[in-house]
């Protein structure tokens, strides 16, 4: 889909080698400005986030690796960064660097605060954003501690996919309009953004402030239960007809403890109650008893085991060849079943790329 794309990218954390990772998914040509040596936390060798990328390796405080950096953003249709605001300036790349050699440039600047405000310049991590955002606010049971989840909804959520819906409006701008722009892709302000979906759903139409009470934070039919043998199963059948279903296949149809679906006093108990009758058998039984029903249960699976699982296994939704368990690119074009490309080694393209830069005369 986006074959003849342009993207470059320099090597940073997390969201930023996420958003290329997913542009390279769709058929753009990545190149990641990776450093000499790495310094990157995860690990030096090959990242499962470089995938169908290309690789240069470049020392941006040398004289004449800058130059090729320069050469290279020069040619691309966009760039993705993730340092904090100010440095690619001072490295003389920042976007006003390229008005005249790159006027189209689809500049993607991916941080957590944000390129303005009180605390752009300061440090922070997926849980601090999603934290000031208010989208941690409902996750966790009342009277719980808000729990720590997987770094999806800060990171992913609200960092790399809207990085990358920005960078696809701008390249689609620029294409008509043959001006670059760009993009403050700050994961406060996409996690924010992610919560208007919880927030048009409370009673109010607005927000709710006690956790709990929102549709999708506190209901006993939207929550997960251990089973008997410590394995996990989700719960979550909003409107009537599947929660309809959902009794029925329990035997609690005709339980009057059950009858209000949606009056909040009764949640508690109501849960509390669900939370007994699941502990009393394993997964298996659960999810052979729902299975195939519209009651909207599911076991909660590791990867490996959603690997595994029928669904995702007949979808491909999981990739297991070669050693590296690792998700199928989406979303998917046309009926065609992705897989994923082997992200290449550091610096595997270097001289490759320079000798293309200085084909086009863009590089001496």
């Amino acid at each position: 889909m986006l074959d003849g794309i342009r993207i470059v990218e320099v090597e940073g954390l997390g969201p930023g080698p996420f958003a290329g990772m997913m542009l390279a998914d769709m058929g753009a040509e990545v190149i990641v400005i990776h450093r000499p040596a790495s310094t990157n936390p995860t690990g030096s060798g090959a990242s499962l986030l470089d995938r169908g990328k290309k690789s240069i390796t470049l020392d941006l405080k040398d004289r004449e690796d800058l130059a090729t950096a320069r050469a290279l953003i020069a040619s691309a249709d966009a760039l993705i960064e993730g340092f904090r605001p100010g440095v690619m300036e001072r490295l003389g790349l920042g976007p006003d660097s390229f008005a005249e050699s790159n006027p189209k440039l689809v500049y993607g600047r991916m941080t957590g605060w944000g390129q303005t405000g009180p605390r752009a310049m300061t440090a922070g991590h997926d849980l601090n954003y999603i934290a000031t955002s208010g989208a941690l606010w409902y996750a966790g049971a009342p009277g719980d501690a808000p729990i720590t989840p997987a770094t999806l909804v800060g990171d992913v959520g609200g960092g790399a996919l809207y990085l990358v819906a920005g960078l696809l409006a701008g390249i689609i701008n620029a294409g008509r309009t043959g001006q670059g722009t760009v993009v403050d892709a700050a994961i406060v302000d996409g996690s924010a953004h992610m919560m208007a979906l919880l927030m048009s759903m409370v009673p109010s139409g607005n927000t709710v402030e006690a956790r709990g009470q929102s549709l999708l934070d506190g209901a006993h039919w939207c929550r997960t239960y251990a089973c008997a043998d410590g394995a996990w199963i989700s719960v979550q059948c909003l409107e009537p007809k599947f929660y309809a279903e959902f009794l029925s296949l329990m035997g609690l149809a005709d339980d009057p403890a059950f009858a209000e679906q949606y009056d909040r006093a009764l949640w508690p108990e109501q849960g509390a109650r669900l939370a007994e009758i699941f502990a009393d058998q394993p997964v298996a039984h659960w999810a052979g008893l729902f299975e195939g029903s519209d009651a909207c249960v599911a076991p909660v699976l590791s990867p490996d085991a959603a690997a595994e699982d029928p669904h995702m296994k007949a979808r491909g939704t999981w990739s297991t060849d070669g050693a590296t368990l690792q998700p199928a690119p989406a979303p998917r074009f046309g009926g065609a079943t992705p897989s994923p490309a082997a992200p290449p080694d550091r610096g595997a393209d270097s001289a490759a790329i320079r000798k293309e830069l200085a084909d086009r005369g863009l590089l001496t």
